[in-house]
């Protein structure tokens, strides 16, 4: 597999610092970072809503026979 030497690194900085700008950097570097970490929580929160589904749907009925225990509490007073 290719590795980029430093000659290709040097190369690719270069380029970037043309198309940037010196004084956009931190600017773009900021927005990456941001970016990844979005990525990143949005990759792991997938899977706690999935687990928040599961538990709401186990509520759920516990919840309507609550309900139904309460109507019936109410009725018979």
């Amino acid at each position: 597999m290719f590795r980029p030497g430093p000659l290709e690194i040097g190369l690719i900085v270069f380029i970037v610092l043309i198309l940037f700008g010196a004084g956009k950097l931190p600017q773009v570097g900021a927005s990456l970072g941001k970016g990844i970490r979005a990525f990143r929580r949005g990759q792991s929160g997938e899977d706690e809503a999935d687990e928040e589904e599961e538990e709401v749907e186990v509520v759920k009925p516990a919840r309507k026979k609550a309900t139904r225990l309460k109507k019936a509490a109410s009725k018979k007073s």
